[in-house]
Parts: C-alpha cells; structure tokens; sequence
C-alpha cells in the first residue's frame, strides 16, 4: 500500500481490534490538520502530508496496542505527541503525561490538547531523567519513540515505570538486534522480555514493538546523570 487513506486506515486498525468511533475520527483529522498548520511555525515534523501522517505517525503510534491500556502512561520525548496524544485518542480513559524538555514543542502539546478537547492528559517541561527521579515507580506504562539509543532510553525512563507495569519500546527494523545489545540495561534496571514482535506500517517499514515488565524495583542509583548514562551507557 503506497498511501493510507482514512477508509484503510480504519480498517487496517479493525484488522487489529482497534475499532474507531465518528468522534476518534474526527479528532485523527483535526489533529492532521493541525500538525500541517503548526508546522509552519516551528518545525515539528518532515512528514505533514495527510496520507502520510495517517500511516508513519497514526497507525505507526498504534502498532504498539495489543491489550487495552489502562491506568497511566507517559510518553517521554512526545515531540509532536506521537505515540502519546495518538494512544489517548484510542483510550480515552488512559491517563496520560507527556514528557518534552523543548519548551515550543510543549506549547504546541498545550493547545493540540485544547483543540481536540482532551481530558486527563497534561504536558511537562522536563527532561525524561529529572522526571524519572520525581516520580519513581509512578506509571502503568512508560512509551518512547525515536527517542534516543535503547540502553540509554531504558535508564532515562525505567525509574518510572510501576512494578509489573511495562515499558513499551517502539523501535525500527533493527529492533531485535537493539533489544539484544540492551539486555544489560534490561535487567540492571529491573526489566524483563516480555513480548518481542515483528511488524511493519503499511508502506512496508519494518518495525519491532517490545512490551519489557517492570519484575523487579528499580535500584536507587539509576537514572545516572544524562551526562553520565551519555558517556558510560549500560
């Protein structure tokens, strides 16, 4: 498929159980139309074509989704609130914390969620490490996407993530490969495989979704400073 429509778009999700309502719908295609419209003021992202958004940010956000997700989620490095903002959309009853340290991209969150008339969501200034160390073991699920290499994601963000909560990771065609050469990180953080897949958005793009549970507590001297995990990553 060289471009989504919204009808494929539908439907490639009804493949996936995910079922749209008029409202869900609705807000997908404002959202579009605001992306396109504030990219022109502050540079959010290459891709703001309408077919292209609904495939590489939309249902690329939702590849993740393979149970209900309840409770809490933050998206730490949301950007222009993918998958974040996406996954709220789906879950309406989530509550979810969008984690951003650029404070332009934090007021394009602000009023993307006014404009779509969000509830029980909120956007935090803050880089992912600072956040983690304020609200330790907080969250049901921890998501990040194209943020960062893997080990040094999963000490930004594992403090956050509850016990038997998981961490979410979004990762590209090399994604196994990357889970690999973060099995260190893995278990110093507290983590463990739960799920590893294979999939692909709809232009072909391969990606790997990892579903890692939190099955021990995190130790109290992780995360290290950005600085630290920089130069010595585990």
């Amino acid at each position: 498929m060289e471009k989504m429509t919204l009808q494929e778009f539908i439907a490639e999700l009804k493949k996936r159980d995910i079922e749209l309502s008029e409202e869900m719908i609705s807000q997908f295609n404002e959202y579009a139309a605001y992306l396109k419209e504030y990219n022109e003021k502050i540079n959010l992202t290459a891709i703001t074509e309408y077919e292209e958004v609904l495939d590489k940010h939309f249902y690329d956000s939702l590849l993740c989704v393979d149970r209900k997700l309840e409770g809490t989620l933050v998206d730490v490095g949301s950007g222009a609130g993918f998958p974040g903002v996406v996954l709220k959309i789906v879950f309406p009853a989530l509550k979810v914390i969008l984690i951003e340290p650029i404070g332009k991209r934090c007021v394009f969150l602000e009023s993307l969620i006014d404009r779509l008339k969000l509830k029980d969501i909120e956007v935090v200034n803050v880089r992912g490490e600072d956040h983690s160390l304020s609200h330790r073991e907080a969250y049901d699920y921890v998501t990040a996407r194209a943020v960062s290499n893997l080990p040094n994601l999963i000490e930004v963000c594992g403090a956050m993530v509850k016990k038997d909560g998981f961490f979410i990771c979004l990762r590209g065609k090399d994604g196994r490969k990357e889970i690999e050469e973060a099995s260190k990180a893995i278990k110093t953080m507290g983590f463990a495989v739960e799920n590893i897949r294979d999939d692909c958005i709809c232009n072909g793009d391969q990606r790997t979704i990892a579903y890692l549970r939190k099955v021990q507590t995190t130790p109290l001297k992780y995360p290290r400073k950005y600085n630290i995990i920089k130069k010595n990553p585990l």
